[in-house]
């Protein structure tokens, strides 16, 4: 009988001390503190790492027992990804809760090859910003693709400002000196770097279609990428895209500076905002390829060609 005294002691010691221990562990760090601070969560970043950030950052008193809290309360799936505006002064509680609204920001993921009317559609979606006074401001081939983190109160100023830091970030003085090395300005080597975007999938044949354009631009002969009389020829009311698919004779023949089917040259300027492989092809272009030609077959295999009979033959064997 004295053993079962004794157990039941030693077990109600036990329930007192996790009770005492669970109410410390969820109290406030600082009740008398406040002050707001920013707390990020990163897309894809699991509970684990998210206790860590908060006790790292002196927002909470233990992390084991906001885990138990946010798996007790079964709110694990509803945080969300984005910034936060906690204070020291909220319980373990209150900041599992807080972290499941409310954030501060909006994440935008712009991938590769949009043009900026593209991009200014899917931003109007997040912001109450025009498509109309975007398209005016942002410039094509400069909206580097990567996934931003933008106030949701953003201005069209704001998003360029954020858009454009990280371009600058990311199109390095090391590009700059490349491109001025082979005599060509940031703006031609974009423009390549659109045409490539467009025109191959994987970076060792955007490599050797960047090679293949600066060979044919150097030497006056007409590139003919289909992509730039598509985005001459802007948007399509009856397939609601701004990238006409199937493209006609009449079409191959459309006035625009942009037709390189007609003009021999670059484009004024690029046609879609290129990612860091394409802008790292057309950097890295040689004009030493053999290669004169190329088609990307249905399934986006890329066939190569040093004369036009051999390209003939690759149009024969895969595009007929």
């Amino acid at each position: 009988m004295k053993k079962i005294y004794i157990l039941v002691f030693i077990l109600s010691l036990i329930v007192i001390f996790s009770y005492l221990y669970f109410q410390e562990g969820s109290m406030p760090v600082d009740k008398h503190d406040t002050s707001p601070r920013i707390f990020l969560i990163n897309k894809g970043e699991g509970l684990n790492s998210i206790a860590n950030k908060l006790s790292n950052e002196g927002l909470i008193r233990n992390k084991v027992i906001f885990y138990l809290i946010v798996k007790q309360q079964g709110i694990e799936k509803k945080i969300q990804a984005g910034d936060f505006r906690l204070s020291k002064s909220m319980n373990a509680s209150q900041l599992a809760q807080t972290l499941t609204h409310g954030t501060l920001d909006t994440w935008v993921t712009i991938i590769e090859g949009l043009r900026k009317e593209e991009i200014a559609q899917e931003l109007s979606t997040n912001f109450k910003i025009s498509e109309i006074e975007f398209i005016e401001q942002a410039k094509e081939g400069y909206l580097f693709p990567d996934t931003y983190l933008f106030p949701t109160s953003s201005s069209i100023d704001t998003i360029l400002s954020i858009i454009n830091r990280n371009f600058e970030t990311k199109y390095t003085n090391e590009f700059r000196k490349k491109a001025m090395a082979k005599g060509l300005t940031d703006r031609q080597i974009l423009t390549i770097a659109s045409l490539v975007e467009k025109e191959a999938k994987l970076p060792e044949d955007k490599q050797q279609v960047a090679n293949i354009i600066l060979k044919r631009n150097e030497n006056d002969w007409p590139l003919e990428i289909d992509a730039t009389v598509q985005y001459a020829l802007g948007y399509q009311k009856k397939t609601k895209t701004w990238w006409k698919k199937d493209l006609t004779q009449e079409d191959l023949q459309a006035d625009s500076q942009y037709n390189t089917r007609k003009n021999k040259g670059l484009p004024p300027a690029p046609i879609c905002n290129p990612g860091l492989d394409s802008i790292n092809a057309a950097i890295n272009s040689d004009t030493n390829t053999p290669y004169w030609f190329y088609i990307s077959d249905k399934k986006g295999v890329m066939h190569y060609a040093k004369t036009i009979e051999e390209h003939n033959i690759n149009i024969s064997q895969y595009l007929q």
